[in-house]
């Protein structure tokens, strides 16, 4: 399965996420690795293991080891902080923002990848996920590696339809 099969399991109704995930495939605003990682990290924040396997069958080759260890890392930390800095962020007790996480993040000091390709991936699952804190973070951190706006905005792409194709295709699985 790879990109062309998931695109040809979502419905006619849906015709606009298909047609966004052949525009993104071919997007070239983004490395190859900055762009396979963010689809990668976004479907592994989507939980829909139709769109994992599609994605993961179509980055075979296109990511090295390290950068495919790296995107995993990438999904697996922001689901656990997307998770936590939205909580914090959204309870009317201001006291828990303050307060130190005391969570385990090791992986975002030494990812295995250059910082502003994790960064990038992370800000995509944080997308996902929902949560601002993290998508500002992220972003303030990618902008200051040399990212610009439209790169930025190509991994919010990436991440809203890949999220789309996700909801649809589980949607679709519960109606069958």
């Amino acid at each position: 399965m790879s990109i062309d099969n998931l695109r040809e399991q979502i419905p006619d109704y849906a015709k606009d996420i298909r047609l966004n995930l052949g525009t993104l495939a071919s997007e070239t605003t983004l490395t190859d690795q900055q762009k396979w990682g963010a689809f990668l990290a976004s479907a592994l924040a989507s939980g829909n293991a139709t769109v994992i396997k599609a994605v993961n069958a179509e980055v075979e080759g296109k990511l090295s080891p390290e950068a495919l260890t790296a995107t995993k890392a990438a999904a697996a930390i922001m689901g656990m902080n997307n998770i936590y800095y939205r909580s914090t962020h959204l309870m009317s007790a201001k006291d828990y923002g303050t307060m130190p996480a005391k969570l385990r993040m090791n992986v975002i000091g030494k990812p295995g990848v250059e910082k502003v390709d994790f960064e990038l991936w992370s800000l995509a699952v944080s997308a996902v996920n929902g949560c601002g804190m993290c998508l500002d973070s992220h972003e303030k951190v990618v902008r200051e590696g040399g990212l610009s706006t439209e790169q930025v905005q190509t991994a919010l792409r990436i991440a809203a339809t890949i999220h789309a194709a996700a909801a649809v295709l589980t949607g679709e699985e519960a109606l069958a």
